[in-house]
């Protein structure tokens, strides 16, 4: 896993190969900030949650480009402790690493955020639930970003926050404000 941009560019971490995690594509990855970049200035006091976090690679990439806080959400404990390590191999206090189930985190988070990205399991089968427990739990600040990466048969086009679709190989992404 690399750091694509930001003051930690270039930097790998090794991800352990008994992982279940699904890493977004650096292809995607980069692809996707390019998006983000026309609408956040990162340097500007931005926070960010980063749902079904894996490898940690999305929380490492938005500290990396200058977001000021970003939650990290990890149920799995070995993913958890990577990106425990992650964070505490580039000396960071920008980020907070939670372990446990991501819905039980959204019923019960009292902040909202300027940009969330959720890379659950494509198998997940509440899957498509996520979009409205974001908009639900009130999430997002105003003019917020939701970022849901989902495998090929997803279509979010009907819901009422739906902006738009792109997808960079065979990961997608549907953005919602």
């Amino acid at each position: 896993m690399r750091v694509i941009s930001g003051i930690y560019k270039h930097r790998r971490f090794d991800v352990p190969h008994t992982f279940k995690a699904r890493p977004t594509t650096d292809f995607a990855k980069e692809n996707l900030f390019n998006v983000l970049n026309n609408h956040f200035d990162f340097e500007n006091n931005v926070t960010a949650l980063d749902l079904f976090a894996g490898t940690g690679s999305i929380s490492i990439e938005l500290l990396s480009r200058g977001c000021d806080k970003v939650v990290s959400v990890e149920k799995d404990p070995q993913h958890y402790a990577f990106i425990c390590k992650i964070m505490s191999d580039i000396k960071t206090d920008k980020c907070k690493t939670i372990r446990g189930d991501v819905f039980k985190y959204i019923s019960k988070c009292k902040e909202q955020f300027d940009f969330i990205f959720a890379d659950p399991p494509y198998a997940l089968p509440e899957l498509e639930s996520i979009p409205d427990k974001i908009f639900e739990y009130n999430l997002l600040k105003p003019d917020g970003l939701f970022v849901l990466e989902h495998g090929k048969n997803l279509n979010f086009e009907s819901h009422p926050h739906f902006t738009e679709h792109r997808h960079y190989g065979s990961v997608n992404f549907s953005f919602f404000h």
